[in-house]
């Protein structure tokens, strides 16, 4: 009883002045920008799916274009993940495009050329070795570039202008601007290609599964969390509310993934190889989750944990509030900042990797305007271009904005001067909606 009397959030006049809606919100606590951002992303598809009926006779919202518009958003969402926490401490990163390309060359080389002398084409170890080794190249360039910003006082936005150019510019030294293929079979797995690409509906579903437990079980930690500290906790009706939201939400995710089936092509190949007799119905095996959506899905769980649960966390939001202050409370501001660009390099090796497997080769254009769009994605998503506020969900859900507003405007044959005019005035207009909600909000 007295678990239930206490499991409030505001006072009770506050709640009696409020409306249904209002009370709701606060309730449940959730963020109205990310409400706000779904919202329009909702619009954004089912615009585009009946102008795509009426116009062309296709579809937009199918299990098929969902799938593809989940992987082909996986290399910017992991860069936008880090570039939050770039952006939150006043700074920018322009590189990230040009250091994810100068990685996929070398990825690509060392899987093509390099290793192959020393281990064979079959090695399984190929993938491995290039994997690591992009991880640490990318790392020490990020890492790089944050200590020149650091320690030399050299603002982000020329270190990061030089990088642009000079990553650019070794990435086609690498090859002499050639492309490289084929990558090594197991590596390509990370890019979602192919009948390996995913992971099948079995696993889709535990993992599905598995991801509704968690939720269950974080809402019910964090509300232990609050009675421990004796904070304020929402009321037990909204915490159901939140576990069954987020486990449909889920369920519903996968029951999409799976609901998309391998071509006949590839299914006749897996089951000749397999020596399983041909249906007269055809044979029907679902995709389920690709593996670059999980691997992007386990960054953002990662990059959330970072930047709420970690002390490196709170010193990053607290440097982008106020620098000054953070240095006179003892924060070695410094430090925390070749961290941050370190890590952001270490995503854009990331991106790197899925971008290179998905592709299933190194091409001297990889990663060319990714900058703007994942500086575009963190501040669609919420992220403040003023520091000190951002949210990695917000950032993953901009990039998924920015990646269906492109894949609409590819289906209905949008001319592609006139789609990046379209993705520029969405991200002036995302940046003034920030400015008048801060200012409402003060």
């Amino acid at each position: 009883m007295a678990d239930m009397t206490q499991s409030t959030t505001s006072s009770g006049p506050r709640n009696a002045d409020a409306g249904a809606i209002t009370r709701f919100l606060r309730a449940t606590e959730i963020d109205t920008r990310l409400l706000g951002m779904i919202g329009a992303l909702l619009i954004i598809w089912i615009g585009f799916d009946l102008y795509l009926r009426v116009f062309d006779g296709r579809e937009f919202l199918t299990a098929r274009n969902l799938w593809n518009l989940s992987v082909q958003t996986c290399e910017i969402a992991v860069l936008a993940t880090g570039m939050v926490l770039v952006i939150v401490t006043r700074n920018i990163d322009l590189s990230v495009g040009s250091v994810l390309g100068f990685v996929a060359m070398i990825m690509g080389v060392m899987q093509a050329k390099w290793l192959p002398q020393y281990l064979g084409f079959d090695s399984s170890w190929t993938w491995i070795i290039t994997l690591l080794c992009g991880l640490a190249i990318g790392t020490a360039i990020g890492t790089f570039q944050g200590a020149i910003i650091a320690f030399m006082n050299v603002p982000s936005f020329i270190v990061t202008l030089g990088g642009l150019l000079v990553w650019r510019g070794l990435a086609w030294y690498v090859t002499s601007g050639q492309t490289v293929a084929p990558m090594d079979s197991t590596f390509v797995i990370m890019g979602g290609s192919g009948a390996t690409g995913s992971i099948g509906a079995t696993w889709s579903w535990v993992v599905g599964v598995i991801s509704c437990l968690l939720i269950i079980v974080g809402i019910v930690g964090s509300r232990q969390q609050r009675k421990r500290f004796h904070f304020p906790r929402r009321p037990l009706w909204a915490e159901y509310f939140l576990a069954g939201l987020g486990s449909l939400l889920v369920l519903g995710t996968v029951y999409l993934f799976n609901s998309y089936d391998w071509p006949v092509g590839i299914a006749k190949r897996y089951a000749t190889e397999h020596n399983i007799t041909w249906p007269e119905n055809g044979l029907d095996i679902p995709y389920g989750i690709a593996v670059p959506v999980l691997i992007a899905v386990l960054i953002g769980i990662a990059m959330t944990f970072i930047a709420t649960r970690l002390r490196f966390g709170r010193y990053v939001f607290a440097i982008g509030g106020n620098p000054e202050a953070a240095e006179l409370a003892g924060i070695k501001t410094r430090w925390v900042i070749v961290k941050i660009f370190a890590l952001m390099g270490l995503l854009a090796a990331v991106a790197a990797a899925i971008s290179t497997a998905r592709l299933n080769s190194a091409v001297n254009s990889q990663g060319t305007t990714y900058e703007l769009f994942t500086i575009a994605a963190a501040v669609i998503g919420g992220t403040s271009l003023a520091g000190g506020s951002g949210t990695v969900a917000g950032a993953m859900l901009g990039a998924l904005v920015m990646q269906s507003l492109q894949s609409g405007m590819g289906l209905a044959n949008v001319d592609t001067p006139i789609q990046n005019v379209v993705v520029g005035v969405v991200l002036v207009v995302a940046v003034w909606l920030d400015i008048v909600y801060r200012s409402r909000a003060k």
